[in-house]
């Protein structure tokens, strides 16, 4: 079966492309950090001996200073579904969501809560706490099933004149459930809040649509379904109707309005740049670059459609091998509220996870008891998928023998 799954998947041919996919490897953890492109080193090369080593600092006024709005603007229109001027590339996740969280509350002045699910991802939660705590603001907790993710019931719940913001994400990392985005941002509109979403397992797998959804602030990572490399700067959406709206905390030179006039005070850039701080890391940029590309020759909707058939083919691939050892399928079985990975439940996962890392196969482990397995759209096959699942019953069968 796999042989045929692989012999007419439309997108087979672009596992070529990526270094080490040709390897016996079992790679299962590209929701975390993507295989590189094979595209990137003579890019990063170049780079190195051409942009940097021959332009050096003209490099900023040819092209690096308006590089995180074009890369921003190329992501919004191949994977985000956005239009040009409200996406930018810079920091980290984690900076990111500080920047938006502290802006959208700031734009909400009376309001004292910020409405977050407990099983959010722990930066989300982390900083949505500092946040709280910086403001004299209340961290209001939705409560979740950690297979499955926040509905439209559980948030209406919660939601009212006092929520300033709320804080959910795309794909929940532990369980893989896909949120609806449309429905949950207009709930959180009717209270009269803001919405941020994080994007960070979906940006690549998933498509948005974040204009149509009416979506108000988005934060998503590089490195994982887009192949940016370890580190790689995360991305930031605010819709256009924020953006004189709302203004950043971390007030930087180069959100500034005229960088290079060093004022003696602040005054923001207009748009999207406000949101950028210091100095742009551009070589941190460049895989991106590639693999946006790459998914914009393939097609978004393709590889949403292949992701699908993976994440299907393992859920089937485990009933069938692992099932009869007592693994639990925890995440969603309908494909249509699942994202780009599945959650595999036993009280050893702990340990097979590190059997399956000395025997060149990599998956990730998150409490309780989860072996979860990340299938890159464009890099995996279907015969990975198989050929991994059978080592973890293997793995298995030897820690209960």
């Amino acid at each position: 079966m796999t042989h045929r799954l692989d012999a007419t998947d439309p997108l087979a041919s672009y596992r070529d492309r990526f270094v080490g996919a040709e390897t016996s490897l079992v790679y299962f953890d590209g929701n975390s950090l993507g295989r590189p492109l094979r595209a990137t080193g003579p890019r990063l090369a170049g780079f190195v001996e051409e942009e940097w080593g021959g332009r050096l600092i003209r490099g900023w006024d040819e092209r690096w200073l308006e590089l995180p709005q074009r890369i921003g603007d190329d992501l919004g229109r191949v994977l985000l579904g956005a239009a040009p001027g409200q996406a930018t590339i810079g920091d980290s996740t984690t900076v990111l969501l500080y920047k938006l969280m502290r802006a959208a509350v700031a734009g909400r002045p009376g309001r004292s809560e910020i409405v977050l699910d407990r099983d959010n991802f722990p930066t989300d939660r982390y900083v949505a706490d500092g946040v709280a705590r910086e403001c004299g603001l209340t961290l209001r907790w939705i409560d979740v099933d950690v297979t499955a993710g926040v509905t439209a019931e559980q948030l209406a719940e919660v939601v009212g004149p006092q929520t300033a913001l709320v804080v959910l994400s795309h794909v929940a990392y532990r369980s893989a459930w896909l949120a609806d985005v449309p429905e949950l941002t207009r709930i959180a509109h009717e209270a009269g809040a803001l919405v941020l979403w994080d994007l960070c397992h979906s940006a690549g797998s998933v498509p948005t649509s974040l204009d149509a959804w009416g979506v108000d602030l988005a934060v998503g990572c590089t490195y994982k379904y887009l192949n940016g490399g370890p580190g790689a700067p995360a991305f930031c959406y605010v819709a256009s109707s924020l953006l004189d709206e709302l203004t950043q905390p971390i007030q930087g030179w180069l959100g500034s309005v005229d960088p290079f006039l060093m004022g003696p005070s602040y005054v923001p850039a207009p748009g999207i740049r406000r949101f950028q701080s210091g100095t742009p890391p551009i070589v941190g940029m460049l895989a991106l670059q590639d693999m946006v590309a790459l998914i914009d020759e393939a097609g978004i909707e393709a590889v949403r459609e292949k992701s699908v058939a993976l994440t299907s083919y393992a859920v089937e691939v485990a009933d069938s091998l692992l099932a009869p050892a007592g693994v639990v399928v925890a995440s969603p079985r309908d494909p249509a509220r699942r994202g780009g990975h599945v959650t595999l439940q036993h009280p050893l996962m702990r340990e097979v996870t590190s059997v399956l890392w000395e025997r060149d196969v990599i998956p990730d482990y998150r409490d309780p008891g989860g072996l979860r397995i990340g299938l890159s759209p464009l890099s995996t096959s279907f015969a990975e998928v198989e050929r991994g699942l059978e080592m973890v019953r293997a793995a298995l069968a030897g820690l209960t023998a």
